[in-house]
């Protein structure tokens, strides 16, 4: 029998050849969750969507268009809304107030809430009812991480477009119009779930603008290009879905009743992001560390001309001989840090880890992204917020447990026994990778 060394340990001798990493996003059932929760926001096929609209152009679908008749509100519905703001002690930044095209300070809606719970920075029912009542506009935000339902769907439908997303719901008064026209830095679908919401969208002034980019810097311009011809004039019913690209201007006001409706942001990922990983790998260049000369004047063009010149051929030089993989790298921290997968029960999954057996099922955490590469002796798992360092010699079990079907822990492949199963199986649920069946 062998043992599976403890972390940190080095196990028995391995020496496989070394392999590229190999990526992964959870198991076969998250492929079919996340498919299913982009069917619910196009009513086109992933790949026409992908091809004809996907950072170009919006697409507007009707809930008849749509697979699940039922629209949004197993989502988040009114009900849902209100449980929110009066029985869940919600604190700013959850909750955003805006009227006129303005927001309202925080002070107006929040402050203490009574004894034992004096933190002053929680919502208010009683303020927040007197807003709402004179037409301000209520902002629910970051629900994909405070309500279960956005909580699952957000998980899937991130996996789906392979980017980060934030969940925002608006809580319009009849009539009203929360904001001015304007333009997300974020590509968002919205799923507009009870009453109904005039849409006017026009035609980019920055087409794919970036975070750095809001569109308050081109106000004049934005405002002007309102005036003219929209590109789409809609009214949203419950249960359609508008996707609109970054960029794309709109504005919204509410109907005859009172509108909820969700937004998903898409947080891009750009070829931007790409262009400053690369400047932050530059830094391993030691002529694009170099000082400039003793008493340059940096406000002198013809004293910067010629530091430029040797600078840009020291860059262009530099990435000619850029690695894809060391680019690869910095994206994905960038990226998995920004995309939690399925919550886990902490007290559950310890106590799963103590009453593990070689009977017992497991299976990736829903939504888990992974990478997983042999390192010399070693098999490397790389999550979105640790690595794991294992001995090579589990590589096919580990292997079978991110990419397959809830298996048995005494089926694992690779393995001498049971007890090195085991082992592995307790190690990979206490770094949170692993959930029971």
């Amino acid at each position: 029998m062998t043992r599976l060394d403890p972390p940190g340990g080095h196990g028995r001798p391995a020496a496989p050849s070394p392999s590229a990493p190999v990526s992964g996003l959870g198991g076969p059932a998250d492929r079919d969750t996340a498919a299913a929760a982009l069917a619910r926001c196009v009513s086109v096929e992933a790949e026409k969507f992908a091809a004809a609209h996907w950072g170009r152009t919006p697409l507007l679908s009707r809930a008849a268009e749509l697979p699940n008749p039922a629209g949004f509100t197993d989502l988040l519905s009114p009900v849902d809304a209100d449980e929110l703001l009066s029985r869940r002690g919600l604190r700013t930044p959850f909750l955003r107030v805006a009227k006129d095209g303005q927001v309202l300070p925080a002070a107006r809606y929040t402050g203490g809430g009574g004894a034992g719970a004096e933190i002053d920075d929680q919502v208010l029912d009683e303020k927040v009812l007197q807003l709402y009542a004179d037409g301000a506009t209520l902002v629910l935000q970051g629900l994909h991480r405070t309500w279960p339902a956005l909580i699952d769907f957000t998980r899937d439908l991130s996996l789906a477009v392979g980017q980060p997303l934030q969940v925002n719901a608006y809580l319009t008064p009849p009539g009203s119009q929360g904001f001015a026209t304007h333009y997300d830095t974020h590509d968002v679908f919205v799923l507009q779930v009870d009453g109904r919401k005039h849409w006017r969208i026009h035609p980019p002034v920055l087409p794919d603008p970036l975070e750095r980019q809001p569109w308050g810097g081109r106000a004049d311009e934005v405002a002007a290009t309102a005036q003219g011809p929209a590109a789409l004039d809609v009214v949203l019913e419950p249960g359609d879905a508008l996707y609109l690209p970054r960029g794309w201007l709109h504005s919204a006001q509410a109907q005859e009743s009172s509108s909820l409706h969700l937004t998903v942001g898409i947080r891009a990922l750009t070829r931007y992001a790409l262009v400053e990983e690369l400047l932050g790998l530059a830094a391993e260049d030691q002529r694009l560390r170099a000082t400039l000369p003793f008493g340059t004047d940096v406000a002198d063009p013809d004293a910067i001309e010629p530091e430029l010149t040797e600078t840009v051929e020291a860059l262009r030089e530099w990435l000619s001989r850029a690695e894809p993989a060391a680019v690869a790298a910095r994206l994905r921290q960038r990226a998995w840090s920004a995309s939690r997968p399925a919550p886990i029960r902490p007290m559950a999954q310890a106590a799963a880890i103590t009453a593990l057996t070689a009977d017992s099922l497991v299976v990736a955490r829903a939504g888990l992204r992974w990478q997983l590469a042999t390192e010399g002796e070693r098999v490397v798992l790389r999550l979105f917020d640790r690595t794991v360092s294992l001995p090579a010699l589990c590589e096919p079990a580990v292997r079978a447990l991110l990419t397959g079907a809830p298996i048995r822990v005494g089926d694992l492949p690779g393995l001498d026994d049971d007890a090195d199963r085991l082992t592995l199986t307790r190690r990979l649920l206490r770094e949170a990778a692993l959930t029971p069946a």
